[in-house]
């Protein structure tokens, strides 16, 4: 299933906004580091916060107002930046968070799909550690929601067969602020469906973050 982000971009631009996109570490066509380890969002966070320091170093973008539009590994990595440095979000007016989702959870999912009973996730969580020294209690997007103190609004396909809904809500729970919105996308299974969810419905997005700008 083809899922074209340029898209996302044209629906920014065309309602006014400027975007700074860019790709994860060793994701896309950014480089390579930590020998291609994924981090699930500890890692990646750094990239979140440099993103930042990018755009308030920039002459010609430093006065600009922020807002975060951070997707699926996006999200957890926006998640764990603002649980290592907050005070780097002080500024920040609101976070769109599409598709979160906890990596033990999505991992259970993976393995049932693959005929293997999620009762083996211990085993694939010792491997895990000794490929990238990270457990999967160290990648706990739900945790890191505690930490998250700017308005957001997260959203996700209640049924997809890749996670649950109770992880999703769990996270907004976890989030500590009143301003905060969860939004289900329903009637699919399909995971890229919550990533296509922008293109077909922009409208209650863009009015949180038009709501926010100001």
């Amino acid at each position: 299933m083809e899922v074209d982000f340029v898209r996302d971009y044209r629906i920014l631009h065309d309602a006014g906004y400027n975007v700074l996109a860019y790709d994860l570490r060793n994701h896309g066509l950014s480089g390579a580091a930590h020998g291609g380890i994924i981090g699930s969002g500890w890692l990646e966070a750094r990239d979140v916060l440099g993103s930042l320091n990018y755009a308030r170093e920039r002459a010609d973008t430093r006065a600009m107002t922020v807002e975060l539009f951070s997707r699926c590994l996006g999200a957890n990595s926006t998640f764990a930046a603002m649980t290592r440095q907050p005070r780097a979000f002080d500024s920040v007016r609101c976070l769109v968070a599409p598709q979160p989702v906890t990596t033990s959870i999505i991992l259970q999912h993976q393995l049932e799909l693959a005929g293997v009973s999620r009762a083996h996730i211990g085993a694939l969580d010792e491997r895990i550690v000794l490929r990238t020294g990270i457990s999967l209690a160290e990648r706990d997007n739900r945790e890191w929601a505690k930490a998250v103190t700017t308005p957001t609004f997260l959203y996700q396909v209640h049924d997809d067969v890749l996670t649950e809904p109770e992880d999703v809500q769990t996270m907004f729970d976890n989030i500590p602020v009143a301003d905060k919105k969860l939004h289900w996308v329903e009637g699919t299974t399909v995971r890229w469906d919550g990533y296509l969810e922008f293109q077909r419905r922009p409208e209650p997005m863009l009015a949180w973050f038009q709501e926010h700008m100001n």
